[in-house]
């Protein structure tokens, strides 16, 4: 056996072992609905909607405009916030063409801060996911924080339009999900 050939032996042997290495050391993928990892934007691989984050309109530019205004703090790293993603990407669908939505993730948010009201930070109460709803008049008109019902949310909407009530409109039906969230569920 030559040097050359030895030499390439080991450094195949060595090539081998340095990839066995590499592929143990990876971990599988592992997006999923019910853990507190972070997975990347929530929005997006659980709601099946990107366009939410980042926000098109700023809190104070929605309120200038006299807009009605969803602002919902969440985090990616939440089993809650991810679930809850489905209702805020449902909530644009039927009124993001007239309302403005901003999500804020929470770790956006210093303590200790003085913000003004037209700060999203001014109505963070600490918890996620936290939904806040602003009429076109800038008032408070709902601000909880959990696991909402979509249909609390809408009802919400509905005063604010002054759309028919829930008892005595056609029901909203809510879209099939994607594959991808049909997957993770």
């Amino acid at each position: 056996m030559t040097l050359f050939s030895r030499n390439w032996q080991r450094w195949m042997a060595t090539l081998g072992l340095a990839i066995a290495l590499w592929m143990a050391c990876l971990s599988p993928a592992g997006a999923a609905l019910n853990d507190d990892k972070n997975d990347g934007n929530i929005f997006a691989l659980y709601a099946g909607n990107g366009s939410i984050v980042p926000p098109t309109t700023s809190l104070a530019q929605s309120l200038t405009a006299h807009r009605p205004t969803l602002l919902v703090f969440y985090l990616d790293d939440s089993r809650d916030c991810k679930q809850f993603s489905t209702t805020v990407s449902e909530l644009q669908s039927y009124y993001g063409r007239v309302a403005t939505i901003v999500p804020v993730n929470s770790d956006s948010i210093l303590p200790g801060q003085d913000y003004s009201e037209t700060d999203p930070g001014y109505y963070y109460k600490g918890r996620v996911p936290q939904s806040v709803i602003f009429d076109q008049s800038g008032t408070v008109r709902f601000d909880e924080s959990g696991q909402v019902a979509f249909e609390a949310l809408d009802s919400v909407f509905r005063e604010i339009f002054d759309l028919l009530p829930r008892s005595e409109s056609v029901e909203l039906k809510r879209r099939p999900v994607n594959e991808v969230n049909t997957e993770l569920r």
